[in-house]
């Protein structure tokens, strides 16, 4: 496991738009994306009196798998709490599911929400990651993208993401805003995202839990149709599809396509150089996959 993170930045052209895809998919086969950016504050301190990790969400959740890694690498126990395990997954594990138990998860179905424990030997983490120790990885996001700005000669420069918790673009936006981010000689880059999980106010105070000063948080774009969180949309696959064919880049059918729709509603992010976040994932369209064929079977 490599401990520095530095992922690449590709210009690809999209839709007749000009737009630079910042990797992080591509920074380890095993602990990537997003979640790696989070859970990197674990993965570089040692912990020598740490045993076991206890977390909860859903039984597909990106950052179930990404923790049992974390885990592995760290010869610690992992225990994971989700509502319920659907029969038919539970007869055919796949995707991030299957990945985490191939990696040793324990998991604890239908008993609620863990309660956050003290216990020395234990570490709890939130859904999603969602804590301050994300800030860490986070940080280290947000100077490389100014490094390459400033070396692109870019003076101004807007920056997309979708979001669930929306810890990522909250601690993105906060680093960019700090007083003295990295000596930068270019003006701060701004910072958009849009709710994939919730609506504008549930994201709002996924955004206030973390951070109180409402100047440092990103900019919320208000999606023009409301996509219910891990429902199946016609038009979801296709711009995957679309994304993958003309970019050659595949991306993540959870958050991505709800992500892409929306920026490409709003061409105004458009008017300076911009930069979308790959957060990964890809672990999770094994599963996304085939659901969609199971609902369109006939076209898919």
């Amino acid at each position: 496991m490599n401990k520095i993170f530095n992922s690449p930045i590709e210009k690809k052209l999209f839709e007749q738009q000009t737009i630079y895809i910042k990797r992080d998919d591509l920074l380890d086969n095993n602990f990537s994306g997003n979640k790696a950016r989070k859970f990197y504050y674990y993965l570089v301190n040692d912990f020598p009196n740490i045993k076991k990790i206890v977390s909860y969400g859903s039984n597909q959740s990106n950052a179930m798998y990404s923790l049992s890694v974390l885990a592995k690498i760290k010869g610690w126990e992992f225990e994971y709490f989700v509502s319920h395990v659907p029969l038919y997954l539970e007869e055919n594990p796949h995707g991030n599911f299957k990945h985490a138990l191939e990696n040793g998860m324990d998991i604890h179905v239908g008993q609620g929400v863990p309660t956050p424990t003290m216990k020395k030997h234990t570490l709890f983490i939130e859904e999603g990651g969602r804590q301050q120790e994300a800030e860490y990885g986070i940080e280290l996001l947000a100077k490389e993208i100014v490094e390459w700005q400033e070396d692109k000669g870019l003076e101004e420069l807007n920056v997309f993401l979708p979001a669930g918790t929306g810890t990522t673009a909250l601690f993105l936006s906060k680093a960019f805003l700090q007083k003295e981010f990295f000596g930068m000689r270019t003006t701060r880059p701004t910072v958009f995202t849009v709710p994939c999980v919730g609506d504008v106010d549930y994201l709002k105070k996924q955004f206030l839990m973390l951070e109180e000063d409402e100047n440092v948080h990103p900019f919320i774009i208000t999606p023009s149709k409301k996509r219910h969180f891990g429902k199946l949309y016609r038009e979801s696959y296709n711009i995957w599809l679309k994304l993958q064919a003309e970019m050659g880049i595949e991306f993540d059918l959870l958050y991505d396509p709800h992500g892409w729709l929306t920026l490409l509603e709003n061409p105004e992010l458009f008017d300076k150089p911009l930069l979308y976040i790959h957060q990964g994932g890809l672990m999770g369209n094994e599963s996304m996959l085939m659901r969609y064929k199971r609902k369109y079977s006939e076209n898919i």
